[in-house]
């Protein structure tokens, strides 16, 4: 069946997402959701996917949730299945194997910005902005923004962002950390693309290896992650890819990894 809510392309190492649904500056609605779960589900699958490229285009990333699914959800059933989607998405992403960029341009917002806290790394073009309005509206932010944002900011700052719900500017984005890099605005992609290419030459068990050791150890104490560490590094030395790399560098030639 076709996507109608995005669009999905394969260029080189990665597969490229892009958000679309411009009437509705790319808001969210539930077939969205679950059209990129799919998409990111064939990404995962094939290997030779390196990493996935998430857009919604030039103009905008994402204004959130669908407002006319959220003001129609006013029964604990339709309020619990709205905000289980968004998790289900967001946990979609952590999990995925493979490293997931988002490449934005203007505005990222609430749904937007808490999606894309869930992705890997972020890349915004200047004049991006970003905000999560919740408290403006009344409610509180519901895909996860309460708990990422502040694992990626600081309590402190995310407390600040989410008190005054007012929009912040790529540069700000970038010095307390919520975007990775900033680039000339429509250069957001390219840059992503260009991160793609680098990761697809690097071993690819390792990469979602080290994605798992630090997504689950940030959940734990620290003597407890330590412990997944190594028993994460124990199972890859175990790998044809780690003979390959290492025999590679020893040899001085560029390393052919398998994912095996």
């Amino acid at each position: 069946m076709a996507n109608k809510t995005i669009e999905v392309e394969r260029r080189d190492e990665a597969c490229i997402i892009t958000l679309n649904r411009p009437d509705k500056k790319n808001a969210f609605n539930l077939a969205m959701k679950h059209e990129v779960m799919a998409a990111l589900r064939e990404a995962g699958a094939n290997p030779s996917v390196r990493a996935v490229v998430i857009t919604g285009g030039e103009q905008f990333f994402s204004a959130g949730q669908d407002l006319n699914e959220a003001l129609a959800a006013d029964k604990p059933a339709q309020i619990w299945e709205m905000l289980n989607s968004w998790h289900a998405l967001n946990d979609a992403m952590e999990q995925l194997g493979k490293p997931v960029l988002a490449a934005i341009e203007g505005f990222c917002i609430t749904g937007g910005l808490e999606f894309a806290l869930a992705c890997d790394l972020r890349i915004a073009g200047e004049g991006a902005t970003f905000s999560i309005t919740s408290s403006r509206i009344g409610t509180v932010a519901g895909a996860g923004g309460t708990q990422r944002l502040p694992r990626i900011v600081g309590q402190a700052k995310a407390l600040e962002i989410l008190f005054g719900a007012e929009m912040l500017d790529a540069q700000e984005a970038l010095r307390i950390g919520l975007i990775n890099w900033l680039v000339p605005a429509g250069a957001a992609l390219g840059k992503a693309l260009e991160l793609a290419t680098l990761y697809g030459q690097r071993a690819p068990l390792s990469l979602g290896l080290v994605k798992k050791a630090v997504r689950q150890g940030m959940q734990m104490d620290f003597r407890s992650a330590i412990d997944l560490e190594t028993y994460i590094v124990s199972t890859i030395y175990t790998t044809e890819d780690k003979r390959e790399g290492i025999a590679a560098m020893l040899e001085k030639r560029v390393p052919v990894f398998k994912g095996r």
